[in-house]
């Protein structure tokens, strides 16, 4: 009982905080939080494979795989809160207080009573118990879960699916319309040229030098230039090479 009323004012903080969350992520956290509070409960009340199940199954593989799903492939705002189905809304308010009022009327009877019949549903053990319960006494109701969790997955995707009314760019195609793009703004397609000029400087913050010797400025990166940090006065370098180049070639001779 103690376990019950520490985890209650949690679930329900974050069932609200699922019902009320902007975002989608924020949203599947707290579904997370009530799920990881429901298999404390079932360990709790003696059913330790339901506990294993909610916490491997649910809240290990289908609650992460919904939130990887949700980073991946991201939810718009503008489609998040269009109406797809006329009266949806409205549907889904009534449902919702039904399914409400049930909750508060299982609960109510599940507080107010003593709980009985652990022991006996346990006796061969917990799997045992809960085995013979689905395939056994409620198997019909079992069904229709199974049946209804299919369609459910069956209409997330019809709902989620959009037509596609452009072509479909193939990677052929993406690489043909840049190398257009190049042709028309005459630009070079390969990668910028590598600053640094001299062996002494052969840093980034050096352009490289074009055939008359004058720096070219698109072989620094623009941050830096920005930023001020590229390297003047280098011109009294390139003369002074460019004269002992010419010393060099006198002497040779």
């Amino acid at each position: 009982m103690t376990t019950f009323w520490l985890l209650a004012p949690i679930m329900v903080i974050a069932a609200l905080g699922l019902v009320f969350a902007r975002k989608a992520v924020h949203a599947a956290l707290a579904l997370a939080v009530v799920m990881i509070s429901l298999a404390i409960l079932y360990a709790a009340q003696g059913a330790p494979f339901l506990f294993a199940v909610q916490i491997i199954v649910y809240t290990g593989a289908i609650m992460m795989l919904f939130l990887f799903v949700l980073m991946l492939v991201g939810v718009d705002s503008s489609d998040a809160v269009r109406e797809t189905i006329a009266g949806q809304k409205l549907a889904a308010t009534v449902i919702g207080l039904i399914f409400g009022i049930t909750a508060v009327l299982a609960i109510g009877q599940t507080v107010s009573g003593a709980v009985v019949g652990l022991k006996a549903a346990n006796g061969n053990g917990n799997p045992y118990g809960l085995s013979e319960l689905l395939f056994g006494k409620y198997v019909l109701a079992f069904e229709f879960t199974s049946a209804l969790l299919i369609t459910a997955a069956l209409g997330a995707m019809v709902l989620a699916h959009k037509e596609r009314l452009t072509v479909r760019h193939t990677q052929a195609d993406i690489a043909a319309r840049r190398m257009r793009e190049y042709a028309e703004s005459g630009r070079h397609p390969g990668p910028a040229p590598t600053p640094g000029v001299f062996a002494r400087h052969n840093a980034v913050d050096t352009p490289a030098l074009l055939p008359d010797g004058t720096p070219l400025d698109a072989s620094v990166s623009p941050s830096i230039a920005e930023r001020g940090q590229t390297r003047s006065g280098f011109d009294a370098d390139v003369a002074r090479t460019a004269r002992q180049l010419e010393s060099d070639g006198e002497d040779d001779k």
